[in-house]
């Protein structure tokens, strides 16, 4: 099982909704390491590390998001830095 660090931009209805929290309660529930944060353009960006398959499963999960937000994408790219133990919500 390899590690796999992503960063990961939703964009949709994904500001306003829940969807930071969210993450951060999924990603915590996965076992990931990493952060989510909106960014100005009204997406928001998530970095997740943690096992190759538990990262897909997380990037399955927010394809969907949660109820109340309305996701058009998620554009992943791979990341060689693995960031730092546990999963945080950045503001700014």
């Amino acid at each position: 099982m390899s590690d796999r660090t992503v960063e990961a931009v939703i964009t949709g209805r994904v500001q306003g909704v829940g969807y930071r929290a969210w993450t951060e309660r999924r990603a915590l529930a996965h076992g990931l390491c990493g952060h989510v944060r909106n960014r100005e353009d009204g997406s928001v960006e998530a970095v997740f590390s943690g096992s190759s398959e538990t990262v897909e499963a997380m990037l399955a999960e927010c394809r969907e998001g949660p109820s109340g937000a309305r996701v058009d994408g998620v554009q992943v790219t791979e990341r060689g830095e693995r960031p730092a133990d546990g999963f945080v919500i950045r503001y700014g």
